[in-house]
Formats: C-alpha cells, structure tokens, sequence
C-alpha cells in the first residue's frame, strides 16, 4: 500500500454521495483535495469536513456536460501549480429510466457520453502526460454493473464506453507506476442511484478508492465495492494486488 500523504487529488463529483465519502476517506490519508461540482459552492460542506482532518482543499466549478466547461476546469486547475497525481474521476450521470426503452431520445446518448465517457477521458488525457513524466500517478473511473436493462441504455452505453477505453488505455502504462483502474460501486443509495437502492453510499468504501493504494504497476483492473466491503484501506489494496489484469 502506498502513502498518499500530502499528495493532491482530483475528485470530480465530491460535494455529496460517493464522491463527499471518498475525498474525506483520502484525507484520512493525508491526502490534499480539488473537488469539483457542477457548482463549485456545492462543495463547501466537503472542503470544510476535509480541512478539518488537516488537509488542504481547493473547489472548481464545471459543467461535466459541456467540454469547453470542463476545459476551463482543467485550466483552472493548472494555475493552482499543484501537482494531481491522484484522479477519481467520480461524476456521473443517470439521465431517465426508459419504461419504454424503444423510444430513448438519442439526447440520451448524447448527454450521457458526455458527461460518463467523455469528460472522464479528457481528464485523463490532460493528467497522464504529467504523471507520466514524473512517473508516478493513479487513476481510478467510476464505472457500474448494469447490465441486461435497457431502460438505462444511455448510461450504461457511456459507462460501457468508459471501461473500454480505460481498459485500452492502461494497456499503454502496465508495468509502470502510473496505474489506471475502474472502480464499481454496486447499486447505493445516491441521488444518482435512488432511494430503493440496497446499499448505503459507505458500502462503496474503500472499493471505489482502493485503485489508489495499489503498488503492483498493473493497469486496467475492475473493482467492485462489494470485493472490499468492511476491510480497512491496507487489506483491500493487499486484496486488490492478488487481482489479475483484465485485458
């Protein structure tokens, strides 16, 4: 298990749910904070939690939805002269369970690419090069187990998308110490994931973060929360090293 202490991560999604629970868990760890909202004020309550266990927070705004959003974010970013070694690239979105799954919108598609695919990938085009060059970094995409249901097509097209390209593009950084995973949370009960969902959110810790804490520079792993539940950060990234890659 790495230290991660006074290392800075990227949490996309981190005012609230999965994302609030996994930003305070790596500031448990000495880890310093950007979250990021839709809404940079929406992440006051995390930033004020997380610097009370000692760690530095920073907040940006973007509309994960709009590229030239998440554009300006990344650049707002880089005027902070920190170094991101860490992303959880957290966000999604769920935009409408189709009863009637014939008739999904192609709006569907379109704003779950965006938003699920796309926005994590620019991010993580925009990070590796420096995490390369430095030769150290760890990327975790938040991905999900639907499966069989086409009433989510939207969603679970894009998160589909997501763990391919993931898969692909760590391929290119195995053997290094720049390790990209995805991370499954199961079904919580989130705003994304609604109200009969089996599961608290704290079900998804460590799950969701243990990509982080792995130190055997394999890349493009699957983890799912329900593998690590209960286990403390140390046991499940002792775990996780035991997982094979999957491509």
């Amino acid at each position: 298990m790495i230290s991660i202490k006074d290392k800075w991560a990227l949490v996309t999604g981190g005012s609230r749910g999965i994302g609030r629970l996994a930003a305070l868990e790596l500031a448990k760890q000495g880890c310093n904070l950007i979250l990021q909202a839709r809404n940079a004020d929406n992440c006051s309550k995390t930033a004020a939690e997380a610097e009370a266990i000692g760690v530095c927070v920073k907040t940006v705004g973007a509309d994960l939805e709009n590229p030239e959003s998440v554009e300006k974010m990344l650049a707002e970013i880089d005027a902070m002269n920190v170094d991101v070694e860490i992303v959880l690239n957290n966000a999604g979105l769920q935009v409408a369970y189709r009863n009637e799954y014939l008739e999904t919108p192609v709006s569907d598609y379109v704003t779950s690419f965006f938003v699920n695919t796309i926005a994590p990938m620019m991010i993580c085009y925009h990070f590796l090069p420096k995490m390369s060059a430095k030769g150290f970094g760890r990327i975790v995409n938040t991905t999900s187990g639907i499966n069989l249901d086409p009433q989510q097509a939207g969603y679970s097209a894009s998160k589909a998308a997501l763990d391919k390209v993931t898969r692909d593009l760590g391929s290119k950084y195995e053997g290094t110490d720049v390790i990209i995973s995805l991370a499954d949370p199961g079904w919580c009960r989130t705003d994304l994931g609604g109200p009969n969902a089996p599961n608290d959110p704290s079900f998804a810790i460590p799950g969701v973060i243990t990509g982080v804490f792995v130190n055997d520079k394999k890349s493009g792993r699957l983890f799912s929360a329900s593998d690590f539940a209960e286990l403390e950060i140390c046991e499940a990234a002792a775990k996780a090293e035991t997982m094979n890659s999957v491509y």
